[in-house]
C-alpha cells in the first residue's frame, strides 16, 4: 500500500510539474518573452458582453497608440485558437485583440434567441461591436482625419463577421464621416453567408478603398467553390480555386465571366457604388485586393505557418512596421509545443488524482472485488471471434458516420428496419431455445447452451427495440432547444447514443453465444456493483475531474494560457459550462458505459491492451477520415462531398476517444469495475465538447 501511494504521488507531481512548466513556457512565448502584456478583458456592448485577450506591446498604450488587429475564431472554437495571429503580430509591435464571439467561450448574447434564429446573432455583430470598442480606446491609433487604424480578421464564421464589420462600418461612416476599420483579411470564409445581410455587390462596394484580402484554401470544405462545380460534385467538399470563380474574380475587380485571376498578387479593384434603398449613397472607390490560396483544408488555416506568413505580409503592408522591431520568422510553434505539454500533464493528472480519492474512507467504496478478464478461449475459431469483435466494433460506428452525424432520414429508416428484423428474429430464436432449454433433462450437455442462447435472444430483441426507437425518433431526439443549446454537441451526442446501442448489441450477442459458454460472468465485465460503489464512483469522477479542471483554471488565471493541441483543447470553464455539461453528460455516459465494457472485455489482460483499446475506439474513424480526405486530395472531390462541418467534428472527437480508451483500462484497474471510467470519460469529454463550440445560452 505504501509503495502504491508513493507511486501515485510521484505521477501526481510529474503531472503537476508538466502543467506548470508547460503553462509558464507557453506564457513566455505567448507574451514574446514578456515584451507584450497579455490580459483577459471583458467589455459590454449594446448586445451583450465580449471576453477577449488583449495583446499590448509594453511600449504601446495611450501615450503611444498603435494600429490594432482584431481577430476572432470560427464556429467551433474560441479566442485562444487565434494565438498564432496574436503572437506574431504583437511581437512585431501591433496591438492585438482576440475576441470570443457571442455565445462562445466567455462572451454572452443578452437577448433571448428563438430556435432557428441563432445564426443571426453571434457572427453578424461580434466583430463590429469589438471594433467599436477598440476605436473608443486611447491606445488605438487614428489617422489625421480621425479614421481608425484597425484591421479585422477571423477564421470561418469569424471571417464572415469581418466582412460584415466592414459593411456596417461603411454604413456608419456615412453618418460619422470617419471609418473605424482600415483593412480586412477574412480567412477560410468567402462572401456567401455574409450575403444574408447584404447582396454580394454591396458587400464589395462597402469595402471601398480599404485594402482587403482573403485566405482561400484550395481544399476548404465549405467555401470558395463555383456553384456549378458544387452542384456537379453534390457537395462543397472539393478542390476549388477562388480566383477562377465568378465571385472571386469580381472581388479582384475582374470580369466575373472572364479569365481566372491570379493569387498572391495585388489587384486594383473598383468597389462599385454603395446603394441604400435604391439610392447611390457613395460612389465607387478603388482599393487593393488580394487572394491567398494555400494548399490547405479549412481547419488547417489556423494552424499553418503558411497562412500566418500571409497574414504577416498583409498586415505589414497595410500598417508598415509600427515599432521598427525588426522581428522576422515565426515562433508561435513553441507556444503550441508547451500548450501540448500542459495538455499531456492534464491527462496524466487524472489517474493519480483518482487514486488519491480512492484512498479516502468514502471514495474507496467505489472499489469492488477483483475478477479475472473475460475468457476468450484458445481455439482458432475463438480467436477469430475475438478479432471479428474488434473489427465490427471499430468499423460499424465509423461506417454509419455520415448517416448519424447528418441524421439522414432514409438511411436511418433502413437501420430502423434492420433493428426490427434482427429483433424479431432474435425474439423468435430466444423463445425457441428457452423452450428447448427447459424441456431437455438436466443431464443433457446442451442445457447451458440452449438457455444461454434463449436468454440472449430475448435480451438482444429488447435492445433492438430500444435502438429502433432511437433511430426512428432522430428528428426530435437531442434536437436544438432551450435545453439542448449546443448544436454540434447534439450531433456528437446522437452519434454516441446510436453507437452505444450498437455496442450493446454486439456485447450481448458475443456474451450469450460464446463467452458465457466459456465461463464468463457479468463480474468479469465489471458491471456488477452495489449502489454504494456506483455512487462513490460518480463522486470520485466528479471531484477528480473537477480538481484537474481547477488546476487549468488556476494556471489560466496566472499565465493566461490553456491546454491544447490544434482542435483539442481543455479550457478554463465556468458555471454555465458545467450546467450545460450536466445536461448532456447522461447521454455520453450511456456511450462510455458500453464503451468501457467493450474495451475491458476485449483488451484487459491482453498483450498490447492499450493499443487494442485505442484501435477499438478510433480505428474505424481514422480510416473513415483518411479515405475521405485521400479522395479529396487525389480526385478533387471528397468521399462524402456533403460532409463538411461534421467531418471536422471528428478532428476533435478522435483524440478524445483515444484518451478515453486509455482511461477505460487505467481507471478500471483501480476499482475493478467500469463505473469510475465511464463517469470520468462522460464528464470530462462532455465538458471539452461544450466549452469549445457555440452554446446558445439564451435559446428559447
Amino acid at each position: 500500500m505504501r509503495k502504491l501511494k508513493l507511486s501515485c504521488l510521484k505521477w501526481l507531481c510529474i503531472a503537476l510539474v508538466l502543467m506548470l512548466a508547460g503553462s509558464f513556457f507557453a506564457s513566455m512565448f505567448n507574451s514574446s518573452f514578456f515584451s507584450v502584456r497579455v490580459q483577459r478583458i471583458w467589455f459590454d456592448t449594446e448586445r451583450g458582453t465580449i471576453e477577449a485577450l488583449l495583446y499590448m506591446p509594453r511600449d504601446a498604450g495611450a501615450h503611444n497608440p498603435r494600429p490594432v488587429i482584431v481577430t476572432t475564431h470560427g464556429y467551433l472554437n474560441s479566442k485562444e485558437m487565434q494565438d498564432l495571429t496574436a503572437i506574431e503580430m504583437s511581437r512585431r509591435g501591433y496591438i492585438v485583440l482576440a475576441i470570443d464571439m457571442y455565445d462562445h467561450g466567455g462572451s454572452r448574447w443578452d437577448a433571448d434567441i428563438p430556435v432557428g434564429g441563432q445564426f443571426a446573432t453571434f457572427w453578424i455583430h461580434s466583430m463590429f461591436d469589438a471594433a467599436q470598442h477598440v476605436y473608443a480606446q486611447p491606445w488605438a491609433a487614428r489617422d489625421e482625419h480621425g479614421n481608425g487604424r484597425i484591421a479585422v480578421t477571423g477564421h470561418s464564421m469569424g471571417g464572415f463577421s469581418s466582412v460584415i464589420a466592414m459593411y456596417f462600418d461603411e454604413l456608419q461612416s456615412l453618418q460619422s464621416g470617419v471609418r473605424m476599420i482600415e483593412a480586412g483579411l477574412p480567412v477560410g470564409a468567402d462572401l456567401s453567408f455574409a450575403a444574408s445581410v447584404a447582396p454580394i455587390d454591396q458587400l464589395l462596394a462597402a469595402m471601398g478603398s480599404r485594402p482587403v484580402g482573403f485566405i482561400a484554401g484550395l481544399y476548404d470544405e465549405f467555401f470558395f467553390n463555383d456553384p456549378a462545380a458544387t452542384a456537379a460534385a453534390g457537395g462543397s467538399v472539393q478542390r476549388s480555386y477562388w480566383p477562377a470563380t465568378p465571385v472571386g474574380r469580381q472581388f479582384l475587380g475582374l470580369d466575373p465571366a472572364g479569365v481566372a485571376g491570379q493569387s498572391l498578387a495585388w489587384h486594383h479593384a473598383n468597389s462599385g457604388e454603395l446603394i441604400l434603398e435604391d439610392n447611390v449613397v457613395r460612389g465607387s472607390e478603388t482599393g487593393l485586393r488580394i487572394i491567398y490560396a494555400p494548399n490547405e483544408i479549412h481547419p488547417w488555416n489556423h494552424f499553418s505557418s503558411t497562412s500566418v506568413n500571409y497574414k504577416i505580409g498583409f498586415f505589414e503592408g497595410v500598417f508598415p512596421n509600427p515599432a521598427n522591431t525588426g522581428v522576422t520568422g515565426q515562433m508561435w510553434q513553441w507556444k503550441v509545443v508547451f500548450n501540448f505539454v500542459t495538455l499531456v500533464g492534464f491527462f496524466m493528472l487524472i489517474p493519480p488524482v483518482m487514486t488519491v480519492f480512492l484512498h479516502s474512507p468514502f471514495y474507496k467504496l467505489a472499489i469492488t472485488k477483483k475478477t479475472d478478464p473475460v475468457p476468450m478461449g484458445d481455439k482458432g475459431y475463438q480467436k477469430a471471434i475475438f478479432w471479428l469483435f474488434i473489427a465490427v466494433g471499430a468499423l460499424l460506428p465509423a461506417y454509419l458516420v455520415p448517416y448519424l452525424l447528418e441524421r439522414r432520414a432514409d438511411e436511418l429508416a433502413v437501420l430502423g428496419n434492420v433493428y426490427l428484423v434482427l429483433g424479431a428474429a432474435a425474439l423468435v430464436c430466444g423463445i425457441f431455445f428457452l423452450n428447448k432449454g427447459y424441456r431437455v433433462s438436466d443431464s443433457d450437455k446442451s442445457l447451458p447452451k440452449y438457455r444461454s442462447w434463449g436468454t440472449g435472444g430475448v435480451v438482444f430483441a429488447l435492445i433492438c427495440g430500444i435502438n429502433y426507437l432511437v433511430v426512428s425518433d432522430h428528428a426530435n431526439l437531442l434536437a436544438l432547444s432551450g435545453f439542448f443549446v449546443a448544436p454540434t454537441v447534439n450531433v456528437i451526442a446522437y452519434w454516441a447514443l446510436v453507437s452505444a446501442g450498437i455496442a450493446a448489441l454486439i456485447l450481448t450477442a458475443f456474451y450469450f453465444l460464446s463467452r458465457k459458454l466459456l465461463g464468463a460472468k457479468l463480474e468479469n465485465y465489471g458491471v456488477k456493483a452495489n449502489a454504494a460503489a456506483i455512487t462513490a464512483s460518480f463522486f470520485t469522477a466528479f471531484f477528480g475531474v473537477g480538481f484537474a479542471l481547477a488546476v487549468i483554471i488556476l494556471l489560466h488565471a496566472i499565465f493566461t494560457v490553456d491546454a491544447r493541441i490544434w482542435t483539442l483543447a481543455v479550457r478554463a470553464h465556468n458555471f454555465e459550462h458545467l450546467r450545460t455539461t450536466l445536461r448532456y453528460a447522461p447521454f455520453f455516459f450511456i456511450f462510455y458505459f458500453f464503451n468501457t465494457i467493450a474495451i475491458n472485455a476485449n483488451a484487459r489482460g491482453r498483450k498490447f491492451k492499450y493499443l487494442i483499446a485505442i484501435v477499438l475506439n478510433i480505428g474505424g474513424l481514422v480510416l473513415w477520415v483518411g479515405i475521405h480526405y485521400a479522395q479529396l486530395f487525389s480526385t478533387g472531390v471528397a468521399w462524402y462531398p456533403t460532409m463538411a462541418l461534421n467531418t471536422i467534428l471528428l478532428f476533435g472527437l478522435i483524440p478524445c476517444l483515444a484518451v478515453a480508451a486509455v482511461y477505460a483500462l487505467k481507471l478500471y484497474e483501480k476499482t475493478n469495475n467500469v463505473y469510475l471510467a465511464a463517469f470520468t470519460n462522460a464528464l470530462l469529454f462532455t465538458m471539452v465538447n461544450v466549452s469549445n463550440t457555440a452554446v446558445f445560452w439564451n435559446l428559447i
